[in-house]
């Protein structure tokens, strides 16, 4: 059968200061022989959204919608030196939005790309987690853009899922927590 390395670490965003893609690889340590078992897939990608320019300098730009992307991405993020505007201290602020989804495009369900399979669990009416970690977090407000921080319950705010951005919607913040609950298919986090 095929045998594969390790994965890579994940690269940092292919762009910087705006949502894009990150990438990660495996290589081929033997090729498959005599009919044996095919290689699996040996890239994987993911959307991302970096904080600071490849000079350390802080991005500076306000996004209106929460950009969100699995939770998955978030144990890399903590792995991932962060920044020195984040102290060790710090390390373990952070909260939770839930939020109840109004709508949603449907360009969420048609996603197939592995990256980005994650956001066919999206569905209108569900409870869903977001965290807001660093360097998601504003090191001043030490507030996540786009958390309804200031809406009532009755606001309608949106949401676009990084790596597609026909995958948005529509959704109501129910309450913040400290620590998230949700199911791992109904978690978020803001990029």
């Amino acid at each position: 059968p095929c045998v594969v390395g390790e994965w890579s670490h994940w690269s940092g965003c292919a762009e910087q200061c705006q949502p894009h893609l990150r990438i990660r690889r495996r290589y081929v340590q033997q090729e498959p022989k005599n009919g044996g078992e095919p290689c699996p897939a040996l890239e994987e990608k993911a959307g991302c959204l970096e904080y600071l320019t490849y000079q350390g300098e802080d991005c500076g730009q306000e996004h209106v919608p929460a950009f969100i992307t699995t939770s998955e991405y978030g144990k890399e993020r903590k792995r991932r030196a962060v920044s020195s505007l984040w102290p060790s201290d710090k390390e373990a602020a952070g909260y939770c939005v839930e939020f109840k989804t109004e709508s949603l495009s449907h360009h969420c369900a048609l996603e197939n790309r592995p990256y980005a399979r994650w956001m066919q669990y999206l569905r209108e009416g569900h409870t869903v987690c977001v965290a807001c970690q660093p360097p998601a977090m504003d090191t001043d407000t030490h507030r996540c853009s786009g958390d309804g921080h200031n809406a009532d319950g009755g606001k309608i705010l949106h949401w676009e899922a990084v790596g597609n951005s026909q995958c948005q919607g529509t959704w109501k913040k129910i309450r913040q927590l400290e620590h998230c609950s949700c199911p791992l298919v109904h978690s978020f986090i803001f990029t």
